[in-house]
């Protein structure tokens, strides 16, 4: 049997840019070139190559985070040259990065979630009743970006109508959510109907952020990544299981990971990404490491959760 031939699709068009450019390196680094033949391609500046290479590419690994690639746009491209990929499809993508709609989902298979409201473009935002209404303390996202992008804490009238601006820089619609106080843990799984659950992390921003950021995810030596996370056989079962129902109820496929907040005995969900970053700072290869799987093995069952013969599409 020859090598399966692997196009790995990096940068494109959105705010993450430059970490997805960073994935595909470190994937096209780790991938076995023994098993495989493996072209990079950027998008944004050679999208005809896949016109032309069509009919020679076995699949194509995803590594396009944020919009234009997150979102069900490239799978819907792929989808109509004939092209199988690693990762979830059109329906699943774009409602994973819409965090309106995975609340929705979320919430109708028995999942909690923060308090939360979405604000339109152009509609009035009483600031005043929101912080009232949050505790004082109010999370504001654009509803469809990644990496943090456009994220702010607010906790007076002032921060709140300026962190409304910047995120309304990203989208047209954003989410207002009461701030949770606890613990952030991250849960990544493998696997299409029979999931497999990493190892845990859990996320502790260093004292000069208020959040995981974009700065606070991507700096070296920014954040402690616990991993495996320091919780109990029951809260390690509880939080994998949140990941695998949240997996299910997005349609996810081969890979996904999913970030939450635990307060006492509440774990509250955040989102769920369908193309998690792959850079030497990021928590899917961290976590597959912590199981001892390597890199280059860890994306060997990607490929081989995502082949048509495992996963028809």
């Amino acid at each position: 049997m020859g090598k399966k031939r692997i196009v790995i699709l990096a940068g494109g068009w959105s705010g993450e840019r430059e970490v997805s450019l960073g994935s595909g390196q470190a994937v096209y680094q780790a991938l076995d070139k023994e098993r495989y033949d493996v072209e990079l391609c950027d998008p944004k500046e050679h999208l005809g190559t896949l016109l032309e290479k069509k009919g020679d590419i076995d699949l194509a690994f995803i590594l396009l985070h944020g919009k234009m690639g997150e979102d069900g746009r490239i799978q819907g491209f792929l989808d109509l040259l004939g092209i199988p990929y690693v990762g979830s499809g059109v329906l699943s993508s774009s409602m994973a990065l819409n965090k309106k709609i995975t609340k929705y989902l979320y919430q109708r298979v028995g999942l909690k979630v923060p308090e939360y409201q979405i604000l339109t473009r152009g509609e009035k935002i009483e600031c005043r009743a929101c912080l009232k209404r949050f505790g004082g303390r109010v999370v504001v996202k654009p509803v469809a970006e990644g990496s943090s992008l456009g994220i702010s804490i607010c906790s007076s009238e002032e921060a709140l109508l300026a962190g409304v601006k910047n995120a309304f820089r990203y989208d047209d619609e954003i989410l207002l959510e009461a701030y949770i106080e606890g613990r952030e843990m991250t849960c990544c799984v493998t696997g299409n109907q029979e999931l497999d659950v990493l190892p845990l992390i859990e996320i502790v921003p260093g004292a000069s952020y208020d959040f995981f950021d974009y700065e606070a995810k991507y700096t070296s030596g920014a954040t402690n990544e616990i991993c495996p996370a320091d919780v109990d056989e029951l809260l390690a079962d509880r939080l994998g299981d949140c990941a695998k129902a949240a997996h299910h109820a997005l349609q996810c496929r081969a890979w996904s990971r999913t970030d939450m907040i635990v307060r006492g005995d509440d774990i509250f969900m955040l989102e769920t990404n369908t193309i998690p970053g792959m850079t030497e700072n990021s928590l899917f290869p961290r976590s597959a490491r912590a199981a001892g799987l390597p890199m280059s093995a860890l994306l060997d069952r990607l490929i081989d959760l995502s082949l048509p013969s495992t996963y028809p599409r």
